[in-house]
């Protein structure tokens, strides 16, 4: 089933590469069903808040009717941001799943850990290792910005 879900925010990314957004995909997952999914809009909304987990983030809340994501798991294409790994703390989803580290601004463990901070509601979490096409999806994305733009 994981394999499933990691998949399907695989799919989101592929839907933001071709939109010419940084391939990030989303997606969560409540009682085994896929209650919301996204991908990055940052270009399309002109948003430094449109990223893939606060976009997915929102529509889950409006799904459930609620801001608490309780017994929600997230998977995600790319290690979350501080800003992305902030919301997943205050919408207390339980635990979020990511298949490429990001070494520049991955705040889970790559620049930090903001998940283990000491707060209100503790998130789990795993680096999911085994998904190369997740990292490969966004090389493939910045060579084809650098072509684009010579």
């Amino acid at each position: 089933m994981m394999k499933d879900f990691m998949e399907m925010a695989y799919y989101e990314a592929k839907k933001a590469f071709k939109k010419l957004e940084v391939p990030v995909g989303a997606i969560i997952v409540k009682d085994g069903e896929i209650i919301a999914k996204a991908h990055n809009l940052r270009e399309k909304k002109n948003s430094a808040l449109a990223h893939a987990e606060i976009l997915c983030i929102e529509k889950a809340c409006k799904k459930l009717n609620s801001w608490r994501l309780d017994g929600c798991e997230m998977y995600v294409t790319l290690e979350p941001c501080a800003m992305c790994s902030g919301a997943i703390i205050q919408s207390r989803i339980k635990k979020v799943y990511f298949a490429a580290l990001d070494p520049k601004n991955g705040c889970v463990v790559s620049k930090g850990n903001i998940l283990d901070l000491n707060t209100t509601h503790k998130v789990e979490y795993e680096y999911l290792e085994n998904y190369s096409y997740c990292s490969t999806i966004l090389s493939d994305f910045f060579k084809e910005l650098r072509k684009i733009k010579k």
